[in-house]
C-alpha cells in the first residue's frame, strides 16, 4: 500500500491583514489633519459674522487691505490710484464678474468703500467683503 505524502506546513506570515492596517491608519491620518487654506495670502485680521457663503465656483478677483493701508491685487501691491488704472485696463470675459474684498477690522471703513467704488465703477455688480 502506498501512503500519500504529506505537504509541509507553509509558515510564511500572511502580509495581508497589516497592509490592511496601514492602509486604514493612512486614511485615518489623512482624514483627521487639519488642511491649510492656501487662498489666504496676508495675515489679515478678518471681522467675524454669524454667516457666511463663498462660492468657489467663480473666478473672482481678489483684493486684499491691511491694516497700515496696503492694497494688494491678487497678490501684488498697488496703491489706490494704480488699482484705478489696472482696474481700468482689466477686460472681463464672464458676463458678471465678481470681488472679494478682505479687508483688516482695524481699517478705517472710508477706505474700503472707495475701493468698493472702484470696482463699482469698473462695472463689477457683484462685490463681497470676507469674513470669519
Amino acid at each position: 500500500m502506498q501512503f500519500r505524502k504529506e505537504e509541509e506546513d507553509n509558515f510564511a506570515l500572511d502580509m495581508t491583514p497589516m497592509i490592511d492596517v496601514v492602509f486604514l491608519l493612512i486614511i485615518f491620518f489623512m482624514v483627521s489633519t487639519v488642511f491649510v487654506d492656501f487662498s489666504r495670502k496676508m495675515d489679515i485680521n478678518l471681522p467675524t459674522s454669524k454667516s457666511s457663503v463663498l462660492d468657489k465656483n467663480t473666478k473672482t478677483l481678489e483684493i486684499e487691505m491691511l491694516k497700515d493701508k496696503k492694497i494688494f491685487l491678487e497678490g501684488k501691491p498697488v496703491t489706490l490710484l494704480g488699482l484705478e488704472t489696472t482696474l481700468a485696463k482689466m477686460q472681463f470675459k464672464d458676463k458678471k464678474p465678481s470681488a472679494i474684498i478682505r479687508a483688516d477690522k482695524s481699517l478705517p471703513y472710508g477706505d474700503v468703500i472707495q475701493v468698493m467704488g472702484l470696482l463699482q465703477k469698473k462695472g463689477i455688480p457683484d462685490i463681497s467683503v470676507a469674513v470669519k
